[in-house]
Order: C-alpha cells, then structure tokens, then sequence
C-alpha cells in the first residue's frame, strides 16, 4: 500500500506541470507540411502518455532558482517541449530490433510494431530535429541571447559524448571498465545526461546565479543515478503491467546493469546513499528547492 500511496503523490507532483508540458506539445509538435502518416505516428509516440519527469525538471528548475527574467515564460515553456521530444525520440530507437527490440512501451506497442520498423526510424529522427526546432522558433527577440546555450546544452547532452555514448556502452558497442564503474558510465550518459540537461536548462531560464546553477545541476546528476538505479530495480522486480513495458530484458539480454553488477539489496542501499547526497547538494537553494527535494524521495520510491 505504501508503494501505490507513494505512486499517487509523485503523479500529483508532477501533474501541474505535466498539463502545461502537454499543451506545449499538442502545440508545437507537429510542424505545417508533415504528411499526415507521420504526423500519426509522431502523436502515438509523444501525445497522451509518460510521466512527462524531464520538462517537469525543466519548470521546477526554474523555481527553484528564483524564476527570474532572463528567458520568457515561452521560451521556458518551448524548452520543456524539446526536452521531451529529445527523450520520446531515444525510446522510439532505443525499442527498434536493432537495439532492445521491445514491445511495449507506456503500455502501448511501442513504435515499430504500431507503424512499421521504418517509420519508427523516421518518427525518432523527426521528433530529435522537431526539438531543436521548436526551441529556435520562439517569437521573442528577446529570447535569442538565451535560445543558443539552450541548444548547445541540449545538443551535448544527447548527441556523441552524452545519451549516445551511453547507448552505444549499453549496447556493448565500446570498451568499458569492468564492474560498477562501468554500469556507471551507460548510467551518467544515458539517463543522468539529459535529466541533468534539463535542470541546467530550467536553471538558465531561471536566471540562476553560478552558485544556484552548480547547486541543482549536482542534484540532477544524482538524481539521474537514483532514477536509472530504481529503473534497474523494477526491471528485476517488477511485472510488464506495473511497468507498462517488458520486465526482465537487462537479465535476458546479458546487459550490465547495477541489480547484475550489486544484487538487489546493494542497489537499493545505493538508491538511499544517493538520495540524501542529491538532497544535500541543494542545500544552498534554501525553502525554494522543497519541491526537488520531495520529488527526490518520491523518484527514490517509485514503483513504475
């Protein structure tokens, strides 16, 4: 009972900013001149579904910095949209054959057995350029100045050296170190890589003071770490409907993950440790940070 009463409160959290994220998206997802079938897809692969956790980060984080004038509350709002159309396009391919070849995705078929392994191809590749797109397009000459960084940590975070790098490490396609060190590196790249992109975007809207930005930047690292780890927890533990996708791929494909690596014990002694260290780290935030800072225990405990 604990775990559902702990589920409900981290979808209460979340479901203020989650209705603003969902207007941007009905608003700015589909550009005029998309045929109609891609459009299609792209709404079944983005509309309607997901925790919408990393545009949340993206308005929380900019709350928690002051939400200062520096970025308009569009432009604020168009960064949220990229966020998660950068990471709704990572599911789209991370489901293809070619990578985790799964069938399930929020509950739903996932991408390539709805519409087709080519189209779900062209639906990720359509979703990772429409993001960079809806944060250039904002009408305020004002936001410009701030547009350009926005991008550029967008860019790092998902492209060679970020969320590829770790998908590439996932997908045993490079050299890793042996052990937890090297579960640790897919983690801090796939995951970690854009949940952290997503707070320094919020912080730089926000108009965050270098203290305030290194603050929650270091709490979105570890988070991204507690959020991957409990991930790893309910792929072990859990079942294909508390999960809304396939339980059990990482022990049925031989990927590393921190449950193969620790055991299910260590990995949850790991989640704990982190967790009070993500809390600390926003310590120079004072009373504005209460909300990461719940979200932080809640992330910590979730069952899906």
């Amino acid at each position: 009972m604990a775990d559902k009463r702990n589920d409900a409160s981290l979808g209460e959290l979340l479901a203020p900013y989650a209705g603003r994220v969902e207007a941007g998206l009905e608003r700015w997802l589909v550009e005029p001149g998309t045929p109609e079938t891609l459009a299609e897809a792209m709404r079944y692969c983005v509309l309607g579904a997901g925790k919408r956790l990393r545009p949340t980060l993206v308005h929380m984080a900019a709350e928690a910095v002051g939400a200062g004038a520096l970025a308009s509350e569009e432009l604020l709002a168009r960064a949220a949209v990229a966020v998660e159309l950068v990471h709704c396009y990572s599911l789209v391919h991370d489901d293809l054959p070619a990578m985790d070849d799964d069938a399930l995705r929020r509950g739903r078929p996932t991408a390539h057995v709805r519409f087709g392994e080519a189209m779900a191809v062209l639906v990720g590749d359509a979703l990772l350029t429409r993001a960079f797109g809806v944060l250039a397009e904002s009408p305020n000459a004002a936001d410009a100045s701030v547009a350009g960084p926005l991008v550029g940590i967008l860019a790092r975070a998902a492209g060679a050296a970020g969320m590829i790098a770790g998908q590439v490490a996932d997908m045993g396609l490079c050299d890793l170190p042996d052990g937890p060190e090297g579960v640790q590196y897919i983690h801090l790249h796939k995951t970690a890589a854009v949940i952290r992109a997503a707070v320094e975007i919020g912080a730089l809207c926000g108009g965050a003071e270098e203290g305030q930005f290194q603050a929650v930047r270091q709490w979105a690292e570890r988070l991204g770490l507690v959020f991957q780890w409990v991930d790893d927890l309910l792929d072990a533990t859990g079942s294909a409907e508390q999960l809304g996708k396939t339980p059990g791929k990482d022990a049925g494909t031989g990927k590393r993950s921190a449950v193969a690596e620790l055991g299910v014990e260590a990995v949850r002694r790991q989640v704990e440790q982190m967790s009070r260290q993500a809390v600390e780290a926003l310590g120079p935030l004072g009373p504005r940070a209460g909300t990461l800072r719940e979200l932080t225990g809640l992330l910590a405990r979730r069952t899906h």
